[in-house]
């Protein structure tokens, strides 16, 4: 298979070089997508010659992510990997992720919560916000995703083909899912450990995950209404 590791990068300057030369040492094709920052993390793709597009304003993390499938898509790539710039992921987890892309799956997401976790498994406020996604989504697709906000995932051709075409544009994870599903995709989870962020700021404060809960849950309940389901 060709596996293309998508970093979505916005102000990663402290983690981008040590994230990509992570990646190149595993041996996997990679592309950085700056998406905009207002930090050093272009000039440090320009100046140590990473494999990036530069999106020259802000899309935000879909949009970034949505550039990477659409760059996978192509270059015929057969899998295409989120992961991302901050340093949270752990690239010894690709090969569970594209095992399950090999078993004939679709999407594969990896997951903190599959089982006893060791590492950084978030703040209680945000499990908890995690444990009501997972409700919102078992209750219009019937999966049961243990860690639907998870950026660590993988999309063979047909989820990527997908997504270049369709993904939500904001806080996109769990909506995404759904949307999948909605496609006929088949989804699954693998147990990973991350790690906190090795830099940055994330985005999401308290304000914003007020705001960040009541719109997920209600894109997860629009785009798993039943109308929308694929049909035949």
């Amino acid at each position: 298979m060709r596996v293309l590791i998508v970093i979505p990068a916005y102000n990663e300057e402290d983690a981008i070089l040590d994230v990509v030369r992570t990646v190149e040492e595993a041996g996997y094709d990679y592309v950085v997508v700056n998406d905009g920052s207002s930090d050093d993390t272009l000039r440090i793709c320009q100046d140590y010659g990473l494999n990036h597009i530069n999106l020259f304003f802000n899309l935000g993390i879909g949009g970034a992510v949505q550039a990477g499938h659409l760059y996978a898509l192509r270059n015929d790539y057969d899998v295409d990997i989120q992961f991302d710039g901050d340093g949270q992921h752990d690239i010894t987890y690709v090969s569970a992720l594209l095992e399950e892309i090999e078993r004939g799956r679709d999407l594969v997401i990896g997951s903190r919560f599959v089982r006893p976790s060791e590492g950084f498994r978030s703040s209680g406020l945000r499990r908890l916000g995690i444990r009501w996604l997972m409700r919102c989504i078992r209750l219009v697709t019937g999966l049961t995703i243990t860690d639907s906000t998870s950026g660590f995932r993988a999309c063979g051709r047909e989820a990527i083909r997908l997504f270049a075409s369709h993904y939500p544009i904001d806080y996109p994870e769990p909506e995404s899912i759904v949307t999948a599903h909605n496609a006929g995709l088949d989804i699954c989870e693998v147990p990973v450990t991350m790690r906190e962020r090795q830099g940055g700021v994330s985005s999401i404060n308290l304000w914003k995950g007020a705001y960040y809960m009541v719109k997920v849950t209600l894109a997860v309940l629009t785009e798993g209404w039943p109308g929308r389901r694929k049909r035949g």
